[in-house]
């Protein structure tokens, strides 16, 4: 069989290759587990728009969920092709999902309403133009990890801030996913030429993205709690089939 066959979208051009082998399950996806892994991120991601919607939510976590699915189908892009441009499908939205928590955190407490939404606009277009040119490595990855390290003190408060046991529990749910992506994300990088060797890879970046994407959900869902509750919209925390948690809001008939 050509060469050419075994390899679809030709030579790696992306800054970073995982250690899942390369072509192994399809001449047309470069990274197989990498790319199907985000399809659970998208399920999530369409129930959590379909409950925003059906209850009507405000627009914020509309955006909040198209951004979750954004960033997965970006993420499918970049592992089935492993691709510069494809690459750029990827971390720009990491970047602007990252952007839209911080507004979603801190804007019920910010005075001047239009400012934050302005400058968080500027700076994902800004960075999206120069991240496109400059294809940054290891300052994406630490200009990312700040990103997300100003949620946590606000994830915190809202937390200590919250009495109900379910809404908690979400949040606990959201530390745990966390940790166990970041877990398997390094070890992924760090013991790559160890995993190698191993007669079955774990595919601890496609266990990354799966992680996230539950870890995304939680997150979205402790927050759309959370919002409600600043509303005074009585929001509480209910099951769809005894497994998936969501919020549920009763709106005074005023609003």
């Amino acid at each position: 069989m050509d060469a050419e066959l075994l390899n679809f979208w030709g030579p790696v051009t992306s800054s970073i290759d995982w250690c899942e082998k390369n072509y192994v399950c399809s001449s047309y996806i470069a990274e197989f587990y990498n790319t199907i892994s985000n399809i659970p991120a998208i399920i999530l991601a369409v129930i959590g728009l379909v409950i925003a919607l059906s209850q009507g939510f405000e627009k914020r976590f509309t955006v909040l969920h198209l951004s979750n699915m954004i960033l997965a189908m970006g993420s499918i892009l970049f592992h089935g092709t492993l691709q510069r441009v494809q690459q750029q499908s990827d971390e720009t939205p990491m970047v602007w999902e990252m952007l839209l928590y911080i507004y979603i955190l801190y804007s019920p407490d910010w005075h001047y309403r239009s400012t934050m939404p302005t400058f968080l606009f500027l700076y994902g277009v800004i960075f999206a133009v120069v991240h496109s040119v400059f294809h940054f490595k290891i300052s994406f990855k630490v200009h990312y990890a700040v990103l997300c390290l100003l949620c946590i003190p606000r994830m915190y408060k809202y937390y200590i801030h919250t009495e109900d046991p379910a809404a908690k529990r979400l949040a606990k749910l959201y530390v745990i996913t966390l940790f166990l992506a970041s877990l398997c994300w390094v070890c992924d990088r760090v013991f790559c030429e160890h995993i190698s060797a191993w007669p079955i890879n774990p595919q601890g970046h496609a266990l990354w993205h799966i992680f996230m994407g539950f870890n995304s959900y939680f997150a979205n869902a402790f927050l759309m709690f959370c919002r409600a509750q600043q509303r005074g919209w009585g929001p509480k925390i209910v099951h769809f089939l005894g497994l998936v948690p969501y919020v549920k809001i009763e709106k005074p008939k005023s609003q």
